[in-house]
């Protein structure tokens, strides 16, 4: 575990799962405190104190509890900063209530609105001059070329075929299907534009009723030039029109009808740990964004890949496991799983992405029968 000084500043991780930003925290040496969903065992090892936020992945984060919670856990500390992380999209108010009780670093509940509702980020793209795909919030007539996403949603599980049987959830709308490959942008945003730190290419992990479900990313060595520099002028429009601050990412399709933004993230995301390192702490350069300060964007060798291992089947008590180095997210043992609930993060490092991803994906068939021979 990464040491710290019990004299170290504090900070507030908050979010739908918070482990990878409280490693981001101790390794920028700051003491933390947790409030998530899922308290894992290496999110309570990482963090002094812990509490369960209150929510649920269906129904999203309770705002009436969330400040007498987050008071609760911080107790006589003063957190130098508030980071929050996934689950704020969909209810962007509740950032104003955190920035009520505690000094919030992260992007306003009004620039977040801008990004995230669906009108106002095509509008933005039109405006700009950037591809993207084409929605719209009443059936089409003829559904094959078209998916259907939840305004705020994350992580892949929200988006449906529009072919697919049953209701449309509230809050959805349609957007036209565009093939290609799943490519991020982590950057960091200053009153002064946006700053790439890296791109990293993203694959799903189909499930029956989530076929667009998150799967895993490779940290990239380069892009194309053009490509790079069409992407950079972008996100400097972006930030330049929506005030965008700090550690934030934009995910794109790149395919054979051209780069097509997706969604911008405006906080930290799933791509952190493949991003982030000692050299130049990723939490420090997000604060000093945030603060309007002079930032330093790390720089890489090889390649690094994330995934997460979901469970094929049902898991009635999940074993106690002895876990190998570079996996995170750990399961608590007993815990009950149903089929599609992640059981760990798996990481891996090469000398190029292809190694990377095949080397992470081999690590997640190597471990998952120490907890699939329990369900047979």
């Amino acid at each position: 575990m990464l040491a710290v000084s019990p004299n170290s500043p504090v900070i507030l991780v908050v979010a739908i799962s918070g482990r990878s930003l409280a490693t981001a925290a101790r390794r920028a040496g700051y003491r933390v405190l947790v409030a998530d969903l899922f308290n894992d065992t290496d999110t309570c090892r990482l963090a002094e104190r812990v509490a369960i936020l209150p929510g649920s992945l269906q129904e999203g984060i309770d705002g009436t509890e969330i400040v007498p919670s987050l008071r609760n856990l911080v107790g006589e500390d003063r957190p130098e900063a508030l980071v929050y992380g996934s689950g704020f999209e969909r209810r962007p108010d509740l950032i104003d209530l955190l920035a009520s009780a505690f000094p919030v670093a992260g992007n306003s509940t009004d620039t977040v609105r801008r990004v995230k509702d669906p009108s106002s980020l095509a509008s933005l793209c039109a405006g700009i001059g950037i591809l993207h795909p084409e929605i719209r919030f009443d059936a089409p007539d003829d559904r094959q070329d078209w998916l259907t996403k939840i305004s705020g949603g994350a992580g892949g599980s929200h988006v449906r075929l529009a072919t697919s049987a049953g209701p449309f959830p509230p809050g959805s709308y349609f957007q036209r299907y565009v093939a290609g490959i799943g490519l991020s942008a982590l950057f960091l945003a200053d009153r002064g534009g946006a700053y790439i730190v890296g791109y990293s290419r993203q694959w799903p992990s189909p499930s029956m009723g989530s076929p667009f479900r998150y799967g895993g990313a490779v940290r990239l060595p380069r892009l194309p030039r053009a490509k790079g520099a069409k992407i950079s002028r972008w996100l400097n429009d972006i930030v330049a029109r929506t005030g965008l601050v700090g550690l934030c990412s934009a995910d794109f399709i790149d395919g054979p009808e051209g780069t097509f933004l997706l969604e911008i993230n405006p906080r930290p995301g799933a791509t952190l740990d493949i991003f982030d390192g000692d050299d130049t702490p990723l939490l420090t350069q997000h604060l000093r964004a945030v603060r309007g300060e002079r930032i330093d964007i790390p720089r890489y060798r090889g390649a690094m890949a994330s995934a997460i291992a979901y469970a094929a089947q049902p898991i009635p008590r999940f074993p106690e496991l002895e876990w190998p180095p570079l996996t995170a997210d750990h399961q608590r043992p007993g815990s009950e799983l149903d089929a599609g609930d992640p059981v760990c993060t798996v990481l891996a490092r090469a000398h190029s992405a292809a190694a990377a991803t095949k080397a992470v994906m081999t690590r997640i068939s190597e471990l998952a029968p120490h907890w699939e021979e329990i369900t047979g």
